[in-house]
């Protein structure tokens, strides 16, 4: 082989070298986009669910300590009521994960899905703690109207929406047969709502609270959705889309 085509051959792979790294960081870097969120869903967790173990009733020691919340308090109906309200989220957000390819929504999606599904968990682990069954016979948001917020507690259930911000099971159908644009669009409007009525319940909470693990839980609900509502609200501005769910 002559010098010039050494020289070319090297020059070759050099070029293919660096489109190979280049790939590879870009790689990196998505899957970075992708899991950060998950690890700061899991560093809460671990922050509020630690200490849960004295706010359940029983120490790490196994010591006696607080006492167990009753059925009927604000602190067990709120961790059934906003389990129910972020199953759904979660719900909605893997109908939009199959619907769309756009980078923006699914990275929005698999926050919301990390984020709630963790803080869930948590919920249903208190309760489990407390010796109280995550279901109950009381009118969703019941617990609402001791605090003075009537408009959750005097919500009205229908096709499956049972809280406010709840989509309902039609909205849910009518999200399953979109995709693209149409299928973002539909999403963050449900989501919008989902979060303004997830906001008011945390708050509500917050101002009622007697369990100082479950409140800074409600607290920082109130924070991350509130800052996701701005986001999705520009998200639906980028669209060229009202907020508000449309009449199905």
């Amino acid at each position: 082989m002559t010098a010039a085509g050494a020289n070319a051959g090297n020059t070759g792979h050099e070029e293919g070298s660096a489109e190979d790294s280049a790939a590879a960081t870009d790689r990196a870097a998505s899957r970075r986009r992708i899991w950060w969120p998950a690890a700061l869903a899991a560093a809460l967790a671990l922050a509020l669910g630690v200490p849960a173990l004295v706010a359940g009733g029983t120490s790490a020691s196994g010591s006696s300590s607080v006492s167990a919340p009753a059925d009927d308090s604000p602190e067990a109906g709120f961790a059934r009521d906003m389990s129910t309200h972020h199953q759904q989220a979660v719900d909605l957000s893997f109908i939009i994960r199959d619907r769309t390819s756009d980078e923006s929504t699914r990275t929005l999606a698999f926050d919301i899905i990390n984020t709630q599904a963790n803080q869930r968990g948590m919920m249903m682990g208190w309760l489990d703690q407390w010796g109280l069954t995550q279901h109950s016979a009381a009118k969703p948001m019941a617990w609402m109207a001791t605090g003075g917020h009537g408009h959750g507690a005097d919500y009205q259930a229908h096709d499956g929406s049972l809280m406010p911000g709840m989509a309902t099971t039609t909205q849910l159908t009518e999200l399953r047969s979109l995709s693209g644009r149409d299928a973002e669009v539909f999403y963050l409007q449900l989501m919008l709502e989902h979060h303004k009525g997830g906001v008011e319940m945390a708050q509500g909470y917050v101002d009622m609270a007697g369990n100082e693990t479950e409140k800074r839980l409600a607290q920082s609900m109130v924070n991350g959705q509130t800052s996701e509502i701005d986001l999705i609200t520009d998200m639906l501005k980028e669209r060229g889309a009202a907020p508000g769910v449309p009449a199905s």
